[in-house]
């Protein structure tokens, strides 16, 4: 090993030694991640809940195929039906093995990619997944024959092993590994629905927030009655259509014993919130609290329902200036919901809710609009900001290296989203909090960095800005950071964002880049850690 490498390894056994020492303890949160094919956080057992709908797999389903209401595709009629299940997670993502796909209906299945038949029998087929050469593994599944008046549907891919039945969060092979009872996720992935090691990852976070997984971004579901549900044939697809059944994301929470952030989706109406409400009172676990947020960052105009605020806020003629209309019609929205959600939960709703009001964290401006109109304070618990350091796009033509973003996230002057500018827009907003009487808390916080405009991670400057997100010094950013925030905000919850997931061109969003990371690689998770 030459010296570069030796020192290299040095300061990740440093780093993971360091891990067990441990700072003052601070209320830390997760943000899921979108249901998708792509996603490294790898949440079910069944991983063909994660893969693309036959329709939306365009490369691989051709001709004119009639489709169910969940999805299934009905009649080939000559054409062919596929799905991306699973794409470009890298190695030790997920189990390799044996899985056992079952479905219902007559017909054939075929793979493609790291995937190989073992076994095939009607209504049932063992394919081994493993890894490819490239360190990443990928599968798709085609539906090659279907009888049109029993065609193929219920499609399940199960992961090899099972668990033992005291132990949720830990993956064994069989029965010989358990001192109890062996409950293999062939037999009973109707009722373990979690992936083992997506449950051992989630449970240090004191918050899981369900909005990325719930799919209500960009998405117009209006009724109770078009709420995801546990039959469609996937829980992924693109923004709009997905989304993970309520009863998924109570059962997440319940298994965790952790208390679930739920976002409201933006259009939806009285009948939808009461029963969501309802829902939620029924089944979760009476000591959590369930934290509720009126839809997801409202205000920002990439996202449908900042636009759909600023219609209704219009509308109703709630301010002259279209985009302040659109924040009174959220602070008031926002009140509405809450206020469906105490007649719900009745005397319990104090003990079991907490009534979070969105904000902006770069705007001191907004916050008192969304916090005073018609005296909203009055019924918010928590003012949610989404604290991030990054190096703002002017400043991006100073990335030349790794060590120079980190030098541009401590230049107060080339860079406003600094360290130090990003604690002061902190301190604002905790001035405006307490004020109102409401405690501060980050829906979502850590580092930022992108390129906008960027179509590759090849592209300049990303090499160097991922390259940041694995270097040992972002531990020590991270760490400084929440010691800030936890020092500001006297102690408030801070979820951060997010769960695992790869680094694209778009951002290195993820704690881990996948689920099962070591931690020696992962400085963004070894600094969460010596907050829990």
């Amino acid at each position: 090993m030459n010296i570069k490498g030796l020192i290299n390894t040095l300061l990740a056994t440093l780093s993971v030694l360091l891990c067990n020492t441990t700072l003052a303890k601070l209320p830390v949160g997760m943000n899921t991640n979108e249901i998708q094919h792509v996603d490294s956080s790898a949440p079910f057992v069944n991983v063909f809940k994660m893969a693309m709908p036959f329709k939306d797999a365009k490369k691989l389903t051709h001709g004119h195929i009639q489709y169910d209401r969940d999805g299934w595709p009905v009649d080939l009629k000559g054409g062919k039906a596929g799905s991306y299940m699973i794409h470009w997670l890298p190695a030790g993502t997920l189990p390799e093995g044996n899985y056992t796909v079952l479905y219902d209906g007559e017909g054939q299945l075929a793979y493609e990619g790291d995937a190989k038949i073992v076994h095939s029998s009607p209504g049932k087929d063992i394919v081994e997944f493993r890894s490819g050469h490239d360190k990443f593994m990928q599968v798709s599944l085609l539906i090659k024959r279907s009888e049109p008046n029993n065609y193929v549907r219920n499609i399940r891919v199960i992961m090899p092993g099972g668990i033992c039945a005291n132990d949720p969060f830990t993956r064994v092979n069989n029965a010989n590994q358990c001192r109890g009872n062996f409950l293999s996720f062939e037999k009973h992935h109707k009722k373990i629905i979690f992936n083992p090691d997506y449950l051992r990852f989630m449970k240090d976070f004191k918050v899981i927030r369900m909005m990325n997984m719930s799919g209500i971004t960009r998405n117009p579901i209006k009724h109770w009655k078009q709420m995801p549900h546990i039959s469609k044939a996937t829980w992924a697809g693109y923004e709009g259509t997905r989304g993970t059944p309520l009863s998924v994301m109570v059962k997440l929470a319940n298994v965790l014993n952790r208390d679930p952030w739920f976002n409201i989706p933006h259009a939806a109406d009285n009948n939808l919130v009461r029963k969501y409400a309802s829902y939620v009172k029924k089944h979760l676990r009476p000591n959590l609290k369930a934290y509720i947020e009126y839809t997801n960052e409202a205000w920002n105009p990439g996202f449908s329902q900042m636009h759909y605020a600023k219609d209704m806020g219009t509308k109703l003629r709630l301010d002259p200036d279209p985009n302040v209309a659109g924040q009174k019609y959220y602070s008031q929205r926002s009140v509405e919901i809450f206020k469906i959600f105490q007649q719900v939960f009745g005397n319990s709703s104090s003990n079991r809710i907490v009534r979070v009001m969105g904000a902006w964290s770069a705007n001191r401006y907004m916050t008192p609009v969304v916090m005073e109109h018609k005296g909203a304070y009055k019924n918010v618990d928590v003012m949610a900001i989404a604290p991030y350091f990054f190096v703002h796009q002017k400043a991006l033509s100073g990335v030349n290296s790794v060590p120079s973003v980190f030098a541009l996230l401590k230049d107060d002057k080339k860079n406003p989203y600094s360290m130090n500018n990003v604690y002061k827009m902190i301190q604002v907003q905790m001035d405006l909090a307490k004020k109102y009487g409401v405690k501060l808390a980050a829906y979502e916080g850590g580092q930022h960095l992108t390129a906008p405009g960027t179509k590759s991670t090849k592209d300049h400057p990303n090499p160097f800005l991922i390259g940041a997100n694995r270097a040992h010094p972002m531990e020590k950013f991270y760490i400084e950071f929440l010691q800030n925030w936890d020092r500001i905000t006297e102690g408030g919850l801070f979820v951060a964002f997010s769960a695992p997931r790869t680094c694209q061109f778009y951002g290195c969003w993820g704690i881990k880049e996948h689920l099962n990371q070591p931690p020696a690689k992962a400085p963004k998770y070894r600094g969460l850690q010596r907050f829990f």
